[in-house]
């Protein structure tokens, strides 16, 4: 019987990893990755944490529009480079959301959704903790993202024009920094009509 419990707490673990609810604890401040690291798999392929995020990324099909626009931006080099990044990646469908417009604009502005540091759930989680519910993030673009809860176990992120995307996989570790796929696109800061 005990056997059978362990396996249906594992089985729970694995499903629940994807599905958005953030259950693996890694403090990993030092941005060395632990040895029991199992990334989850992303578009139906392996993330191989000794590659960089870029080549992970491209692996997706998922994420050919977040990989088009990372291209668009001149960013796929810095995506292949060592160092520590967190990317918030949205998926095709997120994209695909979008309005012909903002779809245009979001494709120009991949940097927003890059942020320097190694921000896996667990240091998100402590941030949010600690600053009282939500924390600021600078982005490579220069703008803000608000990480906050969103349930007791959830993280959102709230661009500068207040659209709100949850992630929906946690922590997938690269050799350069992790990526937590998101289920909207952020854009920064609408630029001010001229008159």
């Amino acid at each position: 019987m005990h056997h059978l419990a362990i396996k249906a707490m594992a089985a729970a673990l694995l499903v629940g990893a994807g599905t958005g609810a953030v259950t693996r604890i890694n403090n990993n401040s030092s941005g060395d990755l632990p040895r029991d690291v199992l990334n989850p798999m992303v578009g139906g392929e392996a993330m191989l944490t000794k590659s960089s995020i870029y080549d992970n990324i491209g692996k997706s099909p998922e994420h050919t529009a977040f990989v088009a626009a990372a291209k668009a931006s001149q960013l796929a080099d810095m995506l292949k480079v060592s160092g520590a990044l967190t990317v918030f990646a949205p998926t095709n469908a997120a994209y695909a959301a979008l309005s012909h417009d903002a779809s245009t604009e979001a494709r120009k502005e991949a940097r927003y959704l890059i942020v320097p540091g190694r921000y896996d759930s667990q240091t998100l989680l402590g941030l949010i903790n600690a600053k009282g519910g939500e924390v600021k993030l600078k982005t490579l673009e220069g703008g803000t993202l608000t990480a906050m809860l969103n349930g007791p176990t959830n993280i959102a992120l709230m661009d500068e024009q207040g659209h709100v995307a949850d992630i929906s996989i946690y922590d997938v570790y690269q050799r350069n920094g992790v990526v937590q796929v998101i289920d909207r696109v952020l854009l920064p800061k609408a630029p001010r009509a001229s008159s």
